[in-house]
């Protein structure tokens, strides 16, 4: 995947940061980090979402995530972190990635930047019943 350069990262023909490498993750610094320390966690194998994830990837990958959101106190003084990802929309690689941020109270991150929406009267259970139907 040419333009892919998670892939191109993972097959060593561009330079990253790697923070962590084993045979199914890979995990670097954002160039473009929120705040220094921003770490990306991807799948070594191309998978574009997290809807593509092969199960056997899951654990995996969310626990290299938690790792390293669990070590951004120590590396950085962070008290917490912003952990996320996205699917199509607002994805800029077409390669699964979870990104790490390192947090602290008054870093200047007010959160999400999203219209926010109320239901109307009893709306709430058909959203719920159309999620419940499509799961099963």
């Amino acid at each position: 995947m040419d333009e892919d350069v998670f892939c191109r990262i993972v097959a060593g023909e561009v330079e990253a940061t790697e923070v962590w490498r084993d045979e199914h993750v890979v995990a670097f610094l954002d160039h473009r980090p929120v705040f220094k320390g921003h770490v990306l966690v991807c799948p070594t194998r191309h998978v574009a979402t997290l809807i593509d994830l092969p199960g056997e990837l899951m654990e995996p990958l969310f626990t290299v995530a938690q790792r390293l959101a669990s070590a951004m106190g120590p590396a950085f003084g962070a008290e917490g972190t912003f952990v996320a990802l996205n699917n199509v929309v607002s994805q800029s690689v077409p390669h699964l990635h979870v990104h790490v941020v390192p947090r602290s109270r008054g870093d200047g991150l007010r959160g999400f930047f999203w219209p926010r929406t109320r239901y109307a009267a009893g709306e709430e259970s058909g959203y719920a019943q159309r999620l419940r139907d499509a799961l099963s």
